[in-house]
């Protein structure tokens, strides 16, 4: 009974947004603190190394591919649906591995050094991303999950893609990666114009 009450708002929708209003408060409060330490105290900005840049396509094309499996879903195609997922979710993967290379490349550079502070706000930024993206992993899988272990029967293809909540719980998944992905490269400009200007 409760599934077929109307909202205006979703309390689902309501939640996320809350959580993703958090998260940009937290980087917000995190990047004002650099800016402020950097002018403060005339220390140096950071240079990213350059699997940050290439971090950055990696995630344009995560959305993308979450992008054509949501239309794939919308146009009831089970195969495109199923194997954009799983591009997706490989291409987060290959992400989080790349990552943590790039923090090794960040070491080999001896950013420490000459940055020092500076340095510790880039591995807790990056670091607090690299979390938000695995908290996004399960909810991921169970739809790569579903895609694969439920969607078999014409019948239960035909229940999965005509269920509202099914849509909206896509929708959220959605909203939450490509929010990510912005924030990514929002952090990956700032750092940058902090180390040009």
């Amino acid at each position: 009974m409760a599934n077929n009450k109307e909202y205006a708002i979703h309390p689902q929708t309501i939640i996320l947004y809350l959580i993703l209003g958090g998260i940009s408060m937290l980087f917000l409060g995190f990047t004002i603190a650099y800016m402020y330490n950097r002018i403060q105290f005339g220390l140096q900005s950071v240079a990213l190394p350059n699997l940050f840049y290439f971090n950055t396509l990696l995630l344009i094309i995560c959305s993308l591919l979450l992008k054509k499996a949501k239309l794939a879903y919308l146009e009831d195609d089970t195969g495109l649906y199923q194997k954009f997922l799983w591009a997706t979710f490989i291409c987060t993967i290959l992400f989080l591995i790349l990552q943590i290379f790039a923090w090794i490349q960040l070491r080999e550079m001896n950013v420490d050094k000459l940055a020092g502070n500076m340095t510790t706000y880039l591995y807790t930024l990056s670091g607090l991303h690299f979390a938000h993206v695995i908290a996004g992993i399960p909810f991921l899988c169970h739809f790569i999950y579903v895609a694969h272990y439920r969607m078999k029967e014409p019948v239960s293809v035909l229940i999965y893609f005509t269920d509202p909540d099914k849509k909206r719980s896509l929708n959220l998944l959605s909203t939450y990666w490509h929010y990510l992905d912005l924030l990514w490269i929002f952090l990956v400009l700032f750092f940058l114009l902090n180390y040009l200007i």
